[in-house]
């Protein structure tokens, strides 16, 4: 019952700006942060959530501190090694941009019109560890893009009321104002220093706008701001001051050396030299103004690399442009997508490019050398609305409403395959017992089975008429396609091999919802909105064996792994177990007040007075059938126990409130004559610059009816599955599809504990060479470095003896430890030499009981495959490799 969060598949970007470390690729989803190791490629997802998605997020410098800010200005400071949060803190206004200073020291955080700059809080605990260091409120509008200059003492600011702004940090006695760049005609995208590569000294800034033009400004040494050939208007002579000059038109030595004493005192003692004339009182001449070229289509994005001295660019009709500065000569110019490209973004030795599309869910990372992809991933773009476990629990399945189907791999977190040749919405997933095919029913009318070996659709399955379908499965030998429909009523039986249409199961009087095969013979059940679940004898042709009515519709229906019980869940938020070889009722569980979730901005009663949302839409058995799970449209997935009727623990799937039905009660302080405020749209048709928000109702947001919950997202979960190894499930909610795993964190935990059973005593026997009597006292101690220890200090002659000598009920648990070293030890042989006497020697007492064993020897079975795969593809090279080796000896003599 120890499951923690894991990751999250199916969405690997959402919007805002990505970030990337090293090797590391950081990226929001939703209220969480996505990290992408691109060497190891895989993807993880860090613990913490925020409270609502989020738009902002930051690195430091040497990649240790990660900061984040959501839409409501909350940001959090996050130590990234240890993937925890060390500090929180909420800003006054809405985040529009934000950056660590060059040395990590400072943020600098844009608040609407407000330039604020931040000490970097460190390690030490603190009561408020952030310090607000200096505000400027120079710009008139809001600000949308930063940069710091390499020591950390000017930054420079673009913002919507097309200027950019160079501020100097620290104090002065006369606080002059900021630099000016003018002459953009559209809001500021990006601003950059550019510096001299042998002195890092910044001699020239680059400001980008979102019409795609680029200027070009160089640091003109000859003029300082004090001179009035900077154009400043200077201060009129007052009446008769006499002139300086003599006669002849010269200033007079005196008055010169007096001046350029004033002019050291105003600079705070600083040589001429200027090396060290502040940034901001010198003249900036602007070179060149270049253009991208590109209209109607916005600049969205852009990034800089100071060594490379190159600049990248994406567009709002997804095309991207790699330029060299400053002779603005393009190196690329592609297009990658049809939507906005909403983040582009270097790495630090600028030779890979990072490019997120947030209304597709699309993230790429492009090797600009070569010409290759790092990284090519895309989620759906669309609510995920079932998923599926591959018998060996290695790959999950998962069908959205965007027409595809997409096979995952568990262990990395990446997609390696994309089916879309449905043409509807898919509903419902079944893998094979195989292993290597996978069917997948679509409202478009078909059933289509996939070939994993080839990726292709190898067979479809269609009816004499159109239909569409929600439910599908297979029987254990794979010979029989079943598939319930919504319009009809009806279940069609198709034969695998041929493809033709077998049989047509009538009798339901509403939508077949469930649909599911009895895991010891030929019996399907099925569940109806007509109160019914009904067993069929398929291969028998008897029609209905069996009907269970109930009081209310019929959600879904599922068999326990042993086929000895149904389970089904109905309107009035019940889940009823039968007995489907006796035809009786078991039990029932009582989960209304269970799955009760939020309230939604629509509704007009409170979340503990609404009836909706109250019932279970999907189960779960466990692999031992011991527990259920069971979720719905709510915040909560739910697990049962089946012998006791009891809740062992409620999951919140998040905590994001920018999904409705996540908050139990309403803020009335937001409630207004025209309605809740987050549903009143009075954003201005200015979006370039924003995020689209990824909301289904976008396609056809002039149609009556077509926005659901006036566009608002609503918390809930499609569909559940445990995996066969029972160590994981999936959980596809309205977040993306939702990985919990076993948590393996703990340490100790005995199970057979005396005062005898010490660390000590079990290093005293393994000095005295006594490994049997070792490795009992480290099973009942159950600490996993000890097993393991005592396992390998076991000769190979002694294997079997030691192993003739275990008690069974210590068998489960050397066989997960077994399970566990198999992927992540190097000693293969003498490991599989332990798994092979355990189970000559143990076989009868593991056939009697193979259910309680069976997600244990699931995950042992999972490795050895895995296993065997990579050796296998290993030895074919080496035979390969060996072959032309000896051929080209042969030829050489």
């Amino acid at each position: 019952m120890n499951f923690r969060f894991q990751n999250i598949l199916g969405a690997p970007y959402r919007g805002g700006n990505a970030v990337i470390s090293d090797y590391s690729l950081l990226s929001p989803v939703g209220n969480r942060v996505s990290v992408t190791e691109l060497i190891k490629s895989q993807t993880i997802t860090l613990p913490f959530e925020a409270t609502c998605n989020i738009s902002r997020i930051a690195l430091s410098p040497d990649g240790n501190f990660l900061l984040t800010v959501d839409d409501q200005s909350r940001a959090l400071f996050v130590n990234l090694s240890r993937r925890v949060v060390l500090h929180r803190i909420s800003f006054k206004k809405g985040v529009t941009a934000l950056r660590f200073s060059s040395d990590g020291s400072l943020i600098a955080v844009g608040l609407g019109k407000l330039l604020q700059i931040w000490r970097s809080p460190g390690f030490r605990k603190e009561f408020f560890p952030f310090k607000l260091v200096r505000t400027f409120s120079d710009c008139s509008a809001a600000i949308t893009s930063l940069d710091w200059s390499p020591d950390s003492n000017y930054i420079i600011v673009g913002s919507k009321d097309l200027t950019v702004r160079l501020f100097f940090l620290k104090k002065t006695k006369a606080d002059a104002k900021p630099f000016m760049f003018l002459g953009h005609r559209e809001s500021i995208v990006g601003v950059f220093f550019s510096i001299l590569k042998k002195t890092t000294r910044v001699f020239r800034i680059y400001t980008i706008s979102r019409d795609g033009a680029i200027f070009t400004w160089n640091l003109d040494e000859s003029v300082n701001c004090d001179d009035n050939s900077r154009g400043s208007i200077s201060d009129p002579p007052a009446p008769g001051t006499p002139d300086r000059r003599n006669s002849d038109g010269e200033t007079d030595e005196f008055d010169t050396g007096m001046e350029d004493r004033k002019r050291k005192r105003s600079s705070g003692g600083v040589d001429a030299n200027m090396s060290e004339t502040p940034l901001h009182k010198v003249k900036w001449e602007l070179m060149k103004k270049d253009f991208f070229m590109q209209a109607p289509a916005r600049l969205t994005a852009c990034d800089y690399h100071r060594e490379l001295d190159m600049v990248v660019v994406g567009f709002s009709n997804g095309v991207f442009g790699l330029y060299q500065m400053p002779d603005f000569v393009c190196i690329h110019l592609l297009s990658i997508s049809r939507e906005k490209i909403t983040t582009a973004v270097f790495n630090r030795f600028g030779n890979w490019l990072t490019f997120g599309c947030a209304k597709l869910g699309q993230l790429l990372v492009w090797e600009w050398r070569s010409e290759s992809y790092i990284l090519k991933q895309q989620g759906h773009y669309f609510d995920v609305n079932c998923v599926a476990y591959s018998p060996d629990s290695q790959m999950l399945a998962t069908g959205a409403d965007d027409n595809k189907v997409k096979v995952w791999t568990v262990s990395s977190g990446f997609c390696f395959i994309t089916f879309s040749e449905h043409s509807n919405a898919v509903t419902a997933l079944h893998f094979m017992a195989n292993n290597h095919c996978l069917l997948s029913a679509s409202l478009d009318g078909t059933v289509r089975a996939w070939d994993l070996f080839r990726y292709r659709n190898f067979r479809t399955f269609t009816t004499p008429s159109p239909r569409q379908f929600v439910s599908l499965s297979a029987d254990h030998s794979g010979e029989v396609i079943c598939s319930g429909t919504i319009d009809s009523f009806e279940i069609f039986v198709w034969s695998m091999k041929t493809g033709r249409l077998l049989d047509i199961l009538s009798g339901h009087e509403g939508p077949v919802h469930g649909l599911m095969f009895s895991p010891t013979n030929a019996v399907l059940a099925s569940s109806s909105w007509d109160k019914t679940v009904k067993l069929w004898d398929i291969f028998e042709g008897k029609g209905a064996v069996e009907t269970f009515q109930h009081n209310h519709d019929v959600l879904t229906v599922v068999y326990r792994p042993d086929g000895k019980q149904v389970a089904c869940s109905t309107l009035d938020g019940q889940i009823t177990f039968w007995d489907p070889l006796n035809g009786v009722l078991m039990h029932t569980i009582e989960g209304r007040r269970d799955i009760a979730g939020g309230r939604l901005m629509t509704d007009k009663r409170s979340a503990i007075n609404s009836s909706s949302g109250k019932y279970f839409t999907t189960l779960c058995y466990s692999a031992d059938g011991s527990y259920i799970l069971a979720g719905g449209s709510s915040k909560y997935i739910c697990m049962y126990d089946v012998a006791d009727q009891v809740l062992l623990r409620r999951f919140q799937i998040t905590h994001n409130i920018s999904l409705d039905g996540v908050l139990d009660f309403l803020n009335s302080k937001r409630m207004t004559d025209a309605g809740p405020l987050d549903l009143i749209d009075d954003e201005n048709s200015d979006v370039e610059i924003g995020i689209d928000q990824q909301k289904r109702g976008n396609l056809g947001q002039g149609l009556p009816g077509s926005m659901l919950n006036m566009g608002r997202p609503i918390v809930r979960t499609q569909s559940l599955k445990i995996s066969p190894t029972g160590r994981s499930w999936a959980a596809a909610t309205t977040e993306g599809v939702l990985m919990y795993c076993i948590d393996d964190s703990f340490i100790f935990d005995p199970t057979d504990l005396d005062i005898d059973i010490t660390p000590e005593a079990i290093e005293s026997a393994l000095s005295e060479a006594q490994h049997q009597r070792a490795l009992l006292l480290s099973l009942r101690l159950n600490e996993d470095s000890i097993i393991k220890r005592c396992i390998f200090s076991v000769k190979t002659p002694e294997i079997a003896a030691i192993a003739s000598s275990i008690p069974v009920k210590y068998l489960q648990r050397l066989m997960e430890v077994f399970s566990d070293l198999l992927e992540s030890c190097p000693h293969l042989e003498f490991i599989l030499q332990w798994c092979q006497d355990l189970c000559k020697l143990h076989g009868n007492f593991i056939q009697q009981n193979s259910r309680s064993l069976l997600p244990t020897l699931r995950s042992l079975q999972k490795s050895i495959t895995k296993l065997h795969q990579d050796l296998m593809e290993t030895c074919s090279s080496n035979e390969h490799l060996l072959q032309y080796l000896c051929s080209t000896d042969t030829k050489t003599n």
